[in-house]
């Protein structure tokens, strides 16, 4: 055995005779995940929709909203700086595990000691002295350490990674959602108008009865007073109208400037983004949010491993070659080479409470990890229930509200001929203009939150499931 290979042994029997001064507590953790199995996360038969889902809605300027809103929101520029961020220390910590090599050169004038320590004529003389090493330093890394840490901070990689991509989902739903509020409160404007425009026909057939001896001034005042009610009602949709406006704005990452170019939509919300008739519950595994949250506990488990490894011994191999010469003039010659090898070991012994209170940190960590993936995964399986009953009921009551609608507007084209004819009082009129006011905006409202089911839906199962046939 030479000498190395006798050196490193004894300090590895050293290590695992001192080792046991200071031993990890028997902290465990507390939290368990939630079965996959349980809750559906498996997604191996899942079905897949593409990636530009909002290309259904059949909408021109949509499409191009969304696609510089992925480009430039803000919010998504964020998540992707942090995955570089993340990829950056990955870097750095798989640098730390790989043999480190550094060239060092010293050069300083002194006066040296006398005889008795340095031989004349050096002694009690003031000369130039030189070096210029190589050194180089290992952590061999015995207990897994610096493996651990490497799979802590590629998990954090990953689990960016994933809120990037989550974030881009939000970004494109937040966005969705903000485009129908547009068409909504446009929709709503509309038919503002139209019942501004019906009021102001009432307002002159009224006029006429009048001169004909038919209605009286309650009748007139009551005609004058509906026309600037339609008027509020435009003017609270034109408001709600440019709000989405701004939010849209805001979304893409624009400012003012694009508000005049922002028009209206024109959304194929009934078609756009069917629903399957069964929705597989494995559409949850793919959801980058719990991928994210799942990457965070594997982290925090790596960390714990770390933090585990610090309770033994640091071994380290360190190594120097170069030259070292009292006088410059003579420094790199054969003579004045130098060189030296060895293990190095570094023992914790006095450490205890410091690595006990980051080993039981680390545990905790570990446990809210979980307990923060355990909650993502039930508020998904409840966001993917809610919104299913949402789409299901709306398509429903969209059926009525259609019917309702027909018969309010057909109802009404009876009252306003009656009227006109002088059959019917302004009262009758007036009952049912409401009613088909009425049902015009309810129409609109569960369409809307139909389609606003529906994105959300999409957000619910992670960006992806098959249209119905």
């Amino acid at each position: 055995m030479n000498a190395l290979a006798r050196t490193g042994a004894l300090l590895l029997a050293i290590a695992a005779a001192l080792s046991g001064c200071v031993t990890p507590p028997k902290t465990e953790p507390q939290v368990q995940s939630i079965a996959d199995e349980s809750v559906g996360l498996r997604a191996t038969t899942a079905p897949t929709v593409t990636d530009r889902w909002w290309e259904q809605y059949g909408d021109p300027q949509f499409d191009q909203l969304v696609s510089t809103a992925l480009e430039h929101n803000p919010d998504l520029q964020q998540t992707l700086a942090r995955v570089r961020a993340a990829q950056s220390q990955v870097q750095l910590v798989v640098a730390q595990r790989t043999p480190g090599v550094t060239l060092n050169g010293a050069e300083q004038r002194a006066r040296w000691p006398e005889e008795y320590i340095y031989p004349p004529p050096f002694g009690g003389g003031t000369y130039w002295s030189g070096q210029l090493l190589a050194d180089l330093s290992w952590d061999l890394d015995f207990w897994g350490k610096q493996a651990a840490l490497i799979d802590a901070a590629r998990s954090t990689v990953e689990a960016a990674r994933l809120d990037s991509e989550a974030a881009r989902l939000a970004t494109t739903v937040a966005l969705s959602q903000t485009y129908l509020d547009l068409n909504r409160a446009i929709a709503l404007a509309d038919i503002a108008q139209q019942s501004l425009e019906q009021r102001k026909r009432i307002l002159d057939i009224t006029r006429k009865r009048i001169d004909a001896g038919l209605d009286t001034n309650v009748e007139l005042r009551e005609a004058e007073s509906a026309v600037p009610q339609a008027e509020l009602a435009r003017l609270q949709a034109e408001a709600a109208r440019e709000v989405a406006v701004h939010r849209l704005a805001a979304l893409v990452g624009d400012g003012a400037d694009a508000y005049e170019r922002i028009g209206k939509p024109t959304l194929n919300l009934e078609a756009a983004l069917s629903i399957p008739t069964e929705l597989p519950a494995d559409l949850l595994g793919r959801r980058p949010d719990i991928l994210a949250a799942r990457a965070r506990v594997e982290a925090a488990s790596s960390e714990r491993a770390a933090a585990r490894a610090a309770f033994y011994p640091n071994v380290n191999l360190s190594a120097f070659a170069g030259f070292q010469a009292i006088g410059l003039d003579n420094l790199f010659e054969a003579n004045n080479r130098t060189y030296g090898f060895g293990p190095a070991i570094s023992l914790p012994l006095f450490e205890s409470k410091r690595l006990k209170s980051q080993f039981n940190t680390a545990t905790a960590l570990q446990d809210e990890a979980v307990s923060s993936y355990n909650g993502v995964v039930l508020s998904a399986v409840q966001q993917v229930a809610d919104q299913l009953t949402q789409v299901n009921y709306s398509a429903q009551q969209l059926q009525q509200a259609r019917a309702t609608l027909t018969a309010a507007e057909e109802a009404y084209r009876l009252a306003q001929k009656r009227y006109e004819a002088g059959l019917a009082n302004y009262l009758s009129v007036l009952t049912t203009e409401t009613q088909v006011l009425n049902a015009r905006t309810t129409f609109v409202d569960i369409l809307h939150q139909q389609a606003l089911a529906r994105v959300s839906l999409l957000l619910a199962v992670g960006g992806n499931f098959t249209a119905a046939s």
